[in-house]
């Protein structure tokens, strides 16, 4: 695979480093936090057949769209739709990508933060005796509550994206996702294992396995799209950029289903810790974004060896979060590098740096936090998806991205299908979440 595409820009070195990397975008805070606490408030297993039907039929077509507009352009969001429809309107959709993902980048770094937070206190043995529900509350309070401690935890956890990014493409993200994935996926399996050997977890596995179809319902199917659509990090230009890192000789077809693979995987076991977890304390399945934050910590001394657990779960937390801060900031890195011709050293910091500015009030405010994340993480994110599809399947055009998806030598699969699905199916889809969220007002 080719490594070096000249300047600054970079390239993957090996296949196996792009699918880490690009499923280490994809898994993040959305597969350990935001998936189990959405599968619980949409009935369990209920939800969980729709999440995997709607990744299959209606996402994974989506990535195919985004990671041949960016292999066909070897450009960033913005420089991909200028090389593929030059004289269009059509780069500001690519703009709007490098702007959601600076967006997200600014208040999920506040997250981020917090899992550091937690993972510290787990490491002073915060966790070793139970904790009341009011103490837990107090220490997220402690935690995420205006003042300088979310601040310098933002900082921080910033701090350690750019020290990825700013090694460039092969030997930054490349040689960190070789590292921290596997890490990653042997701390959750050992995880899940133990969460299944609890007593009472049975309770729990039924609830996450066992579907009852009589609670699926317009809220399941829609809130298992959008948690879909979220998780596989598409919309926002991620897989677009990545896309363009991927060498011609590569088998596309693959490397994007064991992304996919990877990101579905991940989200399971995640569920397989927590709900059997939750149970066999005798928590709340449907307690919400809390659940990782509040519930768990009241739970963990009240298991065998739980300080342990607690550490295990909360360095999950710091590296599922990491590897997807390093391919937001790339996103916008890589910007600044094609379009701009900025050295990559100075586009890390400077990305870095103004990022920050606009993530401090997200720090100190939980409000403005939650103003982002709507703004930006919903409506932003599922109109870039939509447009991407309209671009792919009636611009660009279905040939040409079969052809392009088909380099390598593995020809795109089910083609007719797929020029299906992202002309008509998936754009009326994602318009459906859309309309959704606006009439409910559930963000999801």
């Amino acid at each position: 695979m080719a490594g070096q595409q000249g300047g600054d820009r970079g390239g993957f070195g090996s296949r196996i480093g792009f699918v880490l990397a690009a499923a280490g975008s994809a898994i993040g805070l959305g597969n350990v936090w935001r998936f189990p606490y959405t599968a619980g408030q949409h009935g369990g297993a209920a939800f969980v057949v729709i999440y995997l039907v709607c990744v299959a039929a209606i996402c994974v077509p989506v990535l195919f769209a985004e990671l041949a507009i960016g292999r066909a352009s070897r450009k960033n969001p913005v420089g991909a739709f200028a090389s593929l429809a030059p004289g269009s309107w059509w780069p500001a959709v690519g703009g709007l990508g490098v702007l959601t993902g600076f967006a997200i980048l600014a208040f999920y770094s506040v997250v981020a933060g917090w899992t550091l937070g937690y993972l510290g206190r787990a490491l002073l043995g915060t966790f070793a005796d139970p904790l009341t529900h009011e103490q837990s509350v107090a220490l997220f309070e402690r935690i995420e509550g205006a003042g300088i401690i979310p601040v310098l935890l933002t900082a921080g956890f910033l701090l350690l994206t750019a020290l990825v990014v700013r090694g460039g493409v092969e030997a930054g993200i490349e040689r960190a996702a070789k590292i921290l994935m596997p890490v990653f996926f042997v701390l959750l399996v050992a995880m899940a294992i133990r969460a299944m050997t609890l007593e009472g977890s049975a309770a729990g596995l039924a609830f996450f396995l066992k579907p009852d179809l009589s609670k699926i319902d317009g809220g399941v199917f829609m809130g298992a799209l959008g948690q879909a659509f979220f998780s596989l990090s598409l919309g926002m230009g991620a897989m677009i950029t990545y896309g363009s890192y991927l060498s011609r000789g590569d088998r596309m077809p693959g490397a994007a289903i064991s992304v996919a693979l990877a990101d579905t995987v991940i989200a399971v076991l995640a569920g397989l810790i927590i709900f059997p977890t939750i149970f066999a304390a005798g928590g709340d399945p449907q307690a919400g974004p809390g659940l990782v934050f509040v519930v768990l910590p009241s739970i963990f001394g009240k298991l065998p060896a739980g300080f342990l657990f607690a550490i295990a779960f909360y360095s999950l937390l710091v590296i599922a979060a990491l590897t997807s801060t390093v391919s937001l900031l790339e996103v916008v890195v890589s910007y600044f590098v094609d379009e701009r011709g900025w050295r990559r050293e100075r586009a890390t910091w400077l990305v870095t740096f103004a990022c920050f500015l606009l993530a401090v009030p997200s720090a100190l405010s939980g409000n403005f936090l939650d103003w982002q994340s709507i703004l930006f993480g919903n409506y932003a994110l599922t109109i870039g998806a939509m447009l991407i599809c309209v671009f792919v399947g009636w611009r660009w055009g279905i040939p040409a991205a079969v052809e392009e998806i088909g380099r390598g030598g593995a020809p795109m699969p089910l083609a007719p299908l797929w020029g299906l699905i992202i002309r008509w199916i998936a754009p009326v889809a994602i318009a459906g979440v859309l309309i959704y969220i606006v009439a409910t007002g559930n963000y999801m």
